[in-house]
C-alpha cells in the first residue's frame, strides 16, 4: 500500500527534486528531505520555491518542445 502511494506521487510530481538532484549531483531522497524539513522550519517558503521551480521547468519543457517542432518542419 505504501509503495503504491510513493509510486503515485513520484509519477505525478513535477520533477523539481529530480532536476535539482541531477544538477547538483546529489541523491533525490536528500533533496526531498531537505524540502520537507525546511518547509516545517521556514513556515512554507520552500513550498513556494518548489511551485515556482515547477512552473519554470514546465515552461522550459514547453519552449523546448516548440523549438524542436519548428526546426523539424
Amino acid at each position: 500500500m505504501f509503495q503504491q502511494v510513493v509510486t503515485f506521487f513520484e509519477k505525478q510530481s513535477f520533477g523539481v527534486c529530480t532536476y535539482l538532484a541531477e544538477r547538483l549531483g546529489m541523491s533525490i531522497s536528500k533533496i526531498r528531505l531537505f524540502f520537507i524539513y525546511s518547509s516545517f522550519l521556514a513556515v512554507g517558503f520552500p513550498i513556494f520555491f518548489y511551485m515556482l521551480a515547477a512552473l519554470v521547468l514546465d515552461v522550459r519543457r514547453y519552449i523546448k518542445k516548440i523549438r524542436l517542432s519548428v526546426w523539424d518542419v
